[in-house]
């Protein structure tokens, strides 16, 4: 159940804690090519969904209709984290709406980056809905209800046509049966969907291998969907967010969700890749992800260093001093 170990820290020589999980990686055929763990472990997918949830919106044309920018498009996957070029594109995406900010249903918080946050606390700005960091999903399933033609209100309830346009294409990427999808509530108070990490790689093998959808629209969907990913990486999560890094690989299409989730595929390699650490921690994400690339001998090095530079093995302070080591374990 709590899978194989993962990750380890040490402090000095000490080992202070581990990190289980499962490792679910599958080829172009959808066959499993490494595994760590319980691949049919079945868990929600947070935010990792999100790309998937936006589909149905640019499938339908619904951000050429609303005049979306590119960028603005692209937030609608994201988990951003508040900074200043967020922010100017979901005050737009609103705009463009003809909505308010209090039609969104979570409560007013602020930002992620640290930076955004500590910039509105000394100007003494209130906390506001369009900081928090699921806002661009809240905004893409209210732009899919207006253009479907649905009511906006209880556009988070699962009962809703858009929450169930968007578990059928959630469903379909990821070739599960929609009725097998377990439904919860996630932290910003809209559907999640919990299926096998089987078939989180399944989804996200075909968003890095788009030839795999059969459906054309969706298909064309996701290829636009990639490429913005790819060209627009800081709105998907922003400085120093792992999403953000990967993204910046034009090879790589990559999301993580809260609790220890992410997927992420790789288009040359025709690989899908999905992992859980059942600790439910994400700071671990850097390098088990690194240690994956390096262990399939994964070509653009740069990559790999991005994530160990931005993510690193040791342990520091307070002080900014080094007092200990992370380690991944775990070999696929």
């Amino acid at each position: 159940m709590m899978g194989d170990v993962l990750v380890k820290d040490y402090r000095g020589n000490v080992l202070e804690n581990v990190h289980p999980g499962h490792i679910c990686i599958i080829d172009y055929n959808g066959k499993i090519k490494y595994d760590v763990g319980d691949n049919q472990h079945i868990t929600y997918m947070r935010s990792s969904a999100k790309p998937l949830q936006a589909i149905p919106v640019i499938k339908y044309g619904f951000d050429k209709k609303y005049g979306y920018t590119d960028k603005e498009t692209t937030i609608l996957a994201a988990s951003h984290w508040g900074e200043p070029f967020h922010i100017a594109a979901i005050e737009s995406i609103i705009a463009k709406l003809n909505i308010t900010e209090d039609d969104l249903i979570m409560l007013p918080t602020y930002p992620i980056n640290v930076k955004a946050r500590e910039a509105l606390l000394k100007a003494n700005k209130p906390a506001r809905r369009v900081y928090h960091n699921c806002s661009g999903k809240h905004l893409g399933i209210l732009t899919l209800s207006k253009g479907m033609g649905y009511e906006t209100e209880g556009y988070w309830k699962i009962d809703h046509p858009a929450q169930q346009e968007i578990l059928r294409h959630v469903a379909y990427m990821a070739e599960y049966d929609k009725d097998e999808v377990k439904i919860g509530v996630d932290g910003c108070g809209v559907p999640v969907f919990a299926m096998p990490l089987y078939n989180l790689a399944k989804a996200f093998l075909r968003m890095a291998c788009p030839e795999l959808i059969k459906d054309d629209e969706i298909r064309m969907a996701v290829i636009r969907l990639t490429k913005l990913m790819n060209e627009n990486s800081e709105m998907i999560g922003g400085t120093g967010t792992i999403c953000s890094n990967l993204l910046m690989d034009d090879n790589i299409v990559a999301k993580g969700g809260a609790q220890g989730v992410y997927c992420f595929g790789l288009k040359k390699e025709k690989l899908g890749i999905a992992l859980k650490v059942m600790d439910g921690t994400e700071n671990n994400w850097g390098i088990i992800v690194a240690s994956i690339l390096e262990q399939i001998g994964y070509d653009n090095k740069k990559t790999i260093s991005r994530l160990y530079n931005v993510f690193p093995t040791d342990i520091k302070n307070d002080n900014n001093i080094v007092v200990g080591r992370k380690e991944a374990v775990f070999r696929i």
